[in-house]
Formats: C-alpha cells, sequence, structure tokens
C-alpha cells in the first residue's frame, strides 16, 4: 500500500524574502547619506571646476569654515546638555573689539589681546549659566537675551563706529595702536603651507571630541542631556556640568572672534552676526553624521566642511551669494529630516 503525502503537511522548502533589504538600505541612508553627500558634492565641483580642486582653493575653503566650525563646536557642547547657545555670534563679534579695543586704543601687544578676548568669552558663559542653571531661564531665551545684550554693549563703547588704526577718538586723540604683526598671523599665518587657523580649527576639533567621547565629563554631559532628572538622582551636579557647558561654549566663540579679529584687522562692529546661523546650522548637521542621531564632534567638522564645499562650489561657479543660503538652509533642512528619523526609529 502506498502512502501520499498530503498538501497540508509538505515540506515547503521557504522562499527568502526581500523584505529585510528595506530596513538595511533606511539604516545605510541614514548612517551615511550626509557623508555621501560630501563626497558626491566634492567630486561633482572638483570635475566640473578645475580651479575647485588646487589645494590653495581647499585651504582657503577650510579656512573659510574655520570660524562657523569652531563655533559649531561650543554649540555642540550645549545641544550635548540639552540646551542650546544663540549668543555665540554675538560673542565673536565682541571679541572682534575687544580685540581691536586692546591693540588699538590701549596700544597693548597681541598676548594680552588674546588674553582680554578668551577672559570676555569666559566671562558671557558664566553670565548664561547665571541666567539658566540659577534664575531657571529658559536655555534659547537666556542665551537671545545675551546676544541682544552684547550687540548693544560694543556699539555702545565705540560711539558705533568700527575701531581702526589712526582712527580720531571721540576726544579728538588719534588712537595710537595697530593690530600687531603676530596677531594678525593667527588667521593670515601659515605653518608648512597651513592656514594657523585650520590648524587652530584642526586642534580644538580633536580636543573636543577627546572630552566629549574619551573622558568622564563627556560621558556625564551626555547624561544630562539624555535625562537630566535621572541624572540628578544619580548624583551628578546638574547644574555645574550645565555651567561648564556654556563657558567652554563662549571660550570656543571667543577663540572664533580672535581668528575673525586678526581676518579682517579691524574692530569691525558688525562682525560676528553672520556665524550665529552657520554655527548652528553645522553643529545640527552633525547630528544627522553617521546616525549617530545626537550632537558630536565629529559630525560638526563634516558640517563645517560640507558648507564649506557648498559655498566655494557654488562661488566659483557665479552663482549669486544669495543662493548659497538657500542651499545651506536646504541642507540642514535635510539633515534634521534624517535625525528626526533616526530619532523616531531609536523610540518606536
Amino acid at each position: 500500500m502506498t502512502t501520499t503525502q498530503s498538501a497540508d503537511t509538505a515540506v515547503q522548502t521557504p522562499t527568502p524574502s526581500l523584505a529585510p533589504a528595506a530596513p538595511r538600505i533606511q539604516n545605510a541612508v541614514i548612517k551615511y547619506g550626509f557623508i555621501f553627500v560630501t563626497v558626491a558634492l566634492f567630486a561633482y565641483f572638483a570635475l566640473s571646476e578645475p580651479s575647485f580642486r588646487e589645494s590653495a582653493t581647499l585651504l582657503d575653503t577650510l579656512r573659510y569654515v574655520s570660524v562657523a566650525a569652531i563655533l559649531g563646536l561650543g554649540v555642540t557642547l550645549t545641544l550635548a546638555i540639552g540646551g542650546m547657545d544663540m549668543s555665540v555670534g554675538a560673542v565673536a563679534g565682541l571679541g572682534v573689539s575687544v580685540a581691536a579695543q586692546t591693540m588699538v586704543i590701549y596700544n597693548q601687544v597681541g598676548t594680552v589681546a588674546v588674553l582680554a578676548v578668551l577672559a570676555a568669552g569666559a566671562l558671557v558663559g558664566l553670565l548664561n549659566a547665571l541666567l539658566i542653571v540659577v534664575l531657571k531661564i529658559p536655555d534659547m531665551l537666556a542665551t537671545l537675551g545675551t546676544l541682544f545684550v552684547i550687540q548693544g554693549s560694543k556699539l555702545v563703547l565705540v560711539d558705533g563706529q568700527s575701531v581702526t588704526p589712526g582712527m580720531t577718538r571721540s576726544d579728538g586723540t588719534t588712537a595710537p595702536g595697530r593690530f600687531t604683526e603676530g596677531f594678525l598671523r593667527i588667521d593670515r599665518g601659515t605653518v608648512l603651507g597651513v592656514p594657523v587657523s585650520v590648524l587652530i580649527f584642526a586642534a580644538l576639533t580633536i580636543a573636543a571630541w577627546v572630552f566629549l567621547a574619551r573622558t568622564r565629563w563627556g560621558r556625564v554631559l551626555y547624561a544630562i542631556g539624555a535625562n537630566p532628572e535621572a541624572a540628578r538622582l544619580a548624583g551628578i551636579r546638574v547644574g555645574a556640568y550645565r555651567a561648564l557647558a556654556y563657558v567652554l561654549s563662549g571660550v570656543l566663540a571667543s577663540v572664533g572672534g580672535l581668528i575673525l579679529a586678526s581676518r579682517i584687522g579691524q574692530g569691525d562692529v558688525s562682525a560676528g552676526s553672520s556665524q550665529l546661523l552657520e554655527a548652528v546650522a553645522v553643529a545640527l548637521v552633525g547630528t544627522s553624521v553617521l546616525g549617530r542621531g545626537r550632537p558630536n564632534v565629529w559630525g560638526t567638522a563634516l558640517g563645517a566642511v560640507l558648507i564649506g564645499i557648498i559655498t566655494t562650489g557654488l562661488t566659483i561657479k557665479g552663482l549669486p551669494y544669495y543662493t548659497q543660503d538657500v542651499v545651506e538652509g536646504a541642507v540642514l533642512i535635510l539633515a534634521l529630516v534624517f535625525s528626526f528619523t533616526l530619532s523616531k526609529r531609536r523610540t518606536a
């Protein structure tokens, strides 16, 4: 007697499913999307514009974005604790004014100007910490208030005019000082052909990465940003670490001010005004790099490079300057889409 196996009990060979491929592709896009965009844009401009791939152009691009990148590092530190420093552009502008007054009005050497600018940045950071940690004002509102106070104060101090060598002061006398050669080398000097400002940017990026990713202080900042109440219950002095983040942000912004002052060679009262948006943009773009979904130093650095590539490439192609804002805004929106998509996937 022959037995036959019924269809409902037959062993069927499973057909490989193509469904898992979609999540893998989506994860790859989220993780490597911005790196791919950066490389693709670089390749496009390099192939279509021979002048773009010249070493001088590439170094000028890094030099151009160094200020926004350094300010972006400060913003990254405050984003790590769940805050936001909106005063970085104003602090950079304050650094330009302080440097100019120290050397031009008070006839001091460049070293004194550097120390004065760094001290001014630290003091603004302490003011932000006082408003946010002690007086409990929301981070964004507090730093916006500081922004306006700084912008108004530096105009009052110089009667609304830029500080330039040989200028006539309000009392009718001529300013005795000038920008020293050593100070001007901060942005205009080179080491082995590399601009000093680019070297400063690279050194501060590495230092910020070590601080955030390789030290207890950095891990604590991330813990506070993730859940401040849990951090407090774990015995962490949340207020002290939040204050530290804003002081460091102020110091980094003042370093950007030093580079700006060296670049323009005068105390331009409007200096730093355009740096805030770029600094915030590169820091927010950085949150989407490598699918981190959180502020990170290398992401901020890559975001600055991406902005620099876009700006330099469009300039070489002769596009009007105002189109650059449109493209940079589109890149920022795309970065936020990546970041929020990643956040939703993690919380789902």
